[in-house]
C-alpha cells in the first residue's frame, strides 16, 4: 500500500540558485532535471513525479554511447556486460544511471554528487566518481573527476545527456553551430563504423546555419577550440535567444541530436 510520503522516481532533489538562475540535480544517476534562467527553461527535463525518459540529464559513466554485444576486452580478458539496449543487443551508456548518489558537499549555488561504482559482471573495477554541479554568473558549470581505486587498469570513458532548448523555437528553426572538422557515421546498431571530414556536406556546421528537416543523431570530433582549448556549440532562436554550450579538452566528441527516435517522435534540440 502507498504510504502516503511517496519518494519521487529520481529520489531525493536537490535544488541550487545563483541570481536568476535555478538547477534541479536527482539522487538517481546523479543527473541533471531542470536548469533554468529567469523562469525560462534551458533543458527538456522532466518533472518532479515523472521517471526520467530518453535519458535526460543523465551522466553517462563509464562509457557513452553502446558497447556491440556488449562485449570488450581488457587487459587480455574479455568482458561481457549485460544487453541494456536488447532490441540492438547492445550495452548502451555505462552503469550509474539508476544507481543511487549521494551528496557530498552541498551549498546555495552548488552541489556535488558522488557514486562508488563496484565491480559486477561485465565491469570488474572499483571506480569513485564525483559530479560538480556550479552556479556561476556565466551559468551553469559541470565538473566531474573519476578515481580508480580498485587494484587493477581500468577502461573509463564519460558523457553527459543534457536537451538543451532555445526558448519555445521549434528544432527546424534553430540555427546551430558545432565546431567540428570531423563526423562520425554510425550503423543501424548506433555502433560507429567510419569518420570523414564535414567539408563540403550537410553536416558541416562549423559557421552555423539553421536545422531545417535535418534529422541529427551523429557523433562529430576533430574539433576547432580557443586559445583556453575550449570548444563550443551554440543554438539560437529566430527571436535572438541563444543558449551554448562547451567542453574542455577533456571531451573530444561532441553528440548531436534532434530527437527523431525518442518515444513520440519528439524533436528535442
Amino acid at each position: 500500500m502507498p504510504s502516503g510520503l511517496a519518494v519521487p522516481p529520481s529520489g531525493r532533489q536537490v535544488e541550487i540558485a545563483r541570481g536568476h538562475q535555478r538547477a534541479t540535480i536527482v539522487e538517481v544517476g546523479g543527473g541533471l532535471r531542470t536548469y533554468a534562467v529567469a523562469g525560462r527553461g534551458i533543458l527538456e527535463g522532466y518533472t518532479e513525479d515523472e521517471m526520467c525518459s530518453g535519458g535526460r540529464g543523465q551522466v553517462l559513466i563509464p562509457w557513452p554511447n553502446r558497447i556491440e554485444d556488449g562485449r570488450y576486452t581488457h587487459d587480455g580478458q574479455e568482458q561481457q556486460l549485460a544487453l541494456t539496449e536488447p532490441v540492438a543487443r547492445n550495452a548502451i551508456h555505462g552503469l550509474v544511471r539508476w544507481a543511487a548518489w549521494t551528496v557530498a558537499d552541498a551549498a546555495t549555488d552548488r552541489v556535488v554528487m558522488e557514486h562508488v561504482l563496484y565491480p559486477q559482471p561485465g565491469y570488474p573495477h572499483t571506480l569513485s566518481v564525483r559530479i560538480e554541479y556550479r552556479l556561476t554568473d556565466d551559468g551553469l558549470a559541470v565538473s566531474t573527476a573519476a578515481t580508480n581505486i580498485g587494484s587493477a587498469s581500468c577502461p573509463f570513458g564519460s558523457g553527459t545527456h543534457p536537451y538543451l532548448r532555445v526558448g519555445d523555437a521549434r528544432v527546424d528553426d534553430i540555427r546551430l553551430r558545432c565546431p567540428a572538422r570531423t563526423a562520425l557515421t554510425a550503423d543501424e546498431r548506433g555502433i560507429p563504423i567510419s569518420r570523414s571530414p564535414v567539408d563540403g556536406t550537410d553536416l558541416d556546421l562549423r559557421h552555423g546555419r539553421p536545422i531545417g528537416p535535418r534529422r541529427l543523431d551523429h557523433a562529430f570530433t576533430d574539433l576547432e577550440r580557443d586559445e583556453q582549448g575550449i570548444a563550443r556549440v551554440g543554438m539560437a532562436a529566430p527571436d535572438g535567444t541563444a543558449v551554448s554550450l562547451w567542453v574542455d579538452e577533456s571531451y573530444g566528441y561532441l553528440m548531436l541530436f534532434t530527437g527523431d527516435s525518442l518515444p513520440g517522435g519528439g524533436r528535442s534540440s
